[in-house]
């Protein structure tokens, strides 16, 4: 019986943790969002510290903007790989952009091709829009607009309809296409929303 309750005790300070740390983010992105980095940086810091990625994100855009601490690409890169190894798709996004532009390490389109990739499957719509535009450019890749249309056209969709930065581009490209690419590109979107179902719910 001790073990039972030892194990129940457990789950639940795991799931308050969850609860404490979601509070702590939120609580931090209401002070960033107004400019108060330095409350931010005082609730996210010891949240990060302990394992929150929302948190180590938040960590990552105090040092990668220069708020409220040094700007300092270095550690803005330390706390969006602790947060990217945890799967948190904003911060494999901004990693992405790093290496698109070179800041803090080697400029590398394929480094941030890779890390787009993530970030889009992930459903980040801006690493889905610059996916995108990486195929259907050629950027360190074989040049293929079929999948460049999927990427935009997901995008459209989870844009909504009061934004319209991928959809324009979708429409563009779709203009261009055969009916037999327009097919595949459809058919490829239709996989991923079905594949990516239960991520979506989650994020509602």
């Amino acid at each position: 019986m001790r073990r039972y309750i030892s194990l129940i005790s457990f789950i639940f300070l795991l799931a308050f943790s969850s609860f404490v740390y979601a509070g702590d983010y939120d609580t931090g992105r209401s002070a960033y969002d107004v400019g108060d980095f330095e409350k931010a940086m005082a609730v996210w810091a010891p949240a990060a510290e302990s394992g929150d990625a929302d948190s180590q994100f938040g960590m990552g855009l105090l040092y990668a903007n220069g708020y409220g601490v040094p700007l300092d690409d270095a550690q803005a890169l330390k706390w969006y790989m602790l947060a990217a190894e945890q799967d948190h798709g904003q911060a494999q996004c901004n990693i992405a952009v790093m290496h698109a532009n070179g800041w803090g390490v080697p400029m590398s389109e394929t480094e941030a091709m890779k890390w787009y990739l993530l970030a889009a499957e992930n459903g980040i719509v801006d690493a889905q829009i610059n996916l995108g535009t990486m195929y259907q450019n050629g950027f360190s890749i074989e040049k293929n607009e079929v999948e460049a249309l999927k990427w935009f056209s997901i995008a459209a969709k989870l844009e909504g309809t009061e934004a319209v930065g991928a959809k324009a581009k979708q429409e563009y490209l779709a203009e261009r296409l055969s009916p037999e690419d327009l097919a595949a590109a459809a058919d490829a979107v239709n996989a991923w929303f079905n594949d990516h179902q239960t991520m979506l719910a989650n994020q509602r």
